[in-house]
């Protein structure tokens, strides 16, 4: 999230008199991510957030807010998209596509313990059992065939070792990437970047309960075994060598197969979508790094602790329930 295209009161405010959502109180722009323009919309009915999509064009927009929605009907706490009267989730404020969803309670859990991990993992299956019947399906954009592209623009800003690095993972990934267990990964529309600063808890500490995951924009069909290895590559992360903390892993895998039992191909390929995982996010770091966009409040991440869970997971793979 952040701001790229200012909002004033007088457009958030139709919009939200048009979908039935109140009248306007207060409109505050938010600053955290990197791909659109976000806001806390205050109405006389409750609290949204609205986006603008600044990237994704409108061909790709009904599948993130309808698995959104699709989620939502299922009970679980995902933020819903609000319709207009005639059904349509997607509108247009600035002269942008645009969203304008429910705010759900609670904060950010940035370093979360066994009952955070846990209660993620259950989530996450839930999540994956939910979407067997979502019609829709579209390929995750920060999947396999993104990455050479935007290697081959941000390698000219790396040294000599990172060049090194980055090379030899996408040559390792293109290998597996033909492998037939590969096909033999179950899949469907995933999150792909449920990070911690995109799930709630609320509650007392130590005690808190999951309320809520968002920002489902970089979506799309990929294997859950991928969608499970970004979760571990954030949520088990030990901070001092980028290796993954064996009791919170155990715990989010021990929960999501309490829901949903991970197949044959998943337990053998996991140490391989957990190096695909953190190959991806670094880079995606290192071109909001290195190739940014203009934004009135864009905080881009530091590509660096990518790269050093990517080391990690080659030098220590891991493998869930040993």
């Amino acid at each position: 999230m952040a701001v790229f295209t200012d909002v004033t009161p007088a457009e958030a405010g139709a919009l939200t008199e048009r979908l039935g959502a109140g009248m306007l109180l207060r409109l505050q722009g938010i600053d955290a991510g990197i791909e659109n323009s976000n806001f806390f919309v205050s109405t006389t009915s409750g609290e949204w957030v609205l986006t603008l999509f600044e990237r994704l064009g409108a061909d790709q927009l009904p599948f993130y807010l309808r698995l959104m929605q699709h989620l939502a009907q299922r009970g679980l706490p995902v933020p819903e998209p609000r319709a207009d009267a005639s059904g349509n989730i997607l509108h247009q404020v600035a002269g942008k596509p645009a969203a304008l969803v429910t705010r759900l309670p609670g904060h950010h859990q940035l370093a979360p313990d066994l009952h955070h991990c846990s209660q993620l993992g259950s989530l996450l299956a839930r999540m994956h059992l939910a979407v067997a019947d979502f019609p829709l399906q579209q390929p995750n954009l920060r999947g396999r065939a993104w990455w050479p592209g935007i290697a081959l623009a941000v390698r000219p800003h790396l040294g000599a070792a990172q060049q090194q690095l980055l090379d030899a993972e996408l040559a390792f990934q293109q290998q597996v990437a033909t492998s037939p267990a590969v096909g033999a990964l179950p899949q469907g529309a995933v999150h792909a970047d449920l990070f911690c600063d995109n799930v709630l808890f609320d509650g007392l500490p130590g005690h808190e309960k999951l309320t809520g995951a968002f920002d489902f924009y970089f979506a799309g069909t990929d294997s859950f075994g991928y969608d499970l290895a970004v979760c571990l590559n954030d949520w088990c992360l030990n901070a001092d060598d980028a290796s993954l903390d064996e009791a919170r892993a155990q715990a989010l895998v021990q929960a999501y197969q309490a829901h949903r039992p991970l197949a044959a191909a998943e337990h053998r390929l996991l140490p391989a979508l957990l190096r695909a995982a953190a190959l991806r996010f670094w880079l995606s770091r290192l071109g909001d790094w290195h190739l940014p966009r203009p934004a009135a409040l864009l905080n881009p991440k530091d590509p660096a602790h990518f790269e050093r869970v990517l080391r990690a997971r080659i030098a220590q793979p891991w493998h869930a329930l040993r």
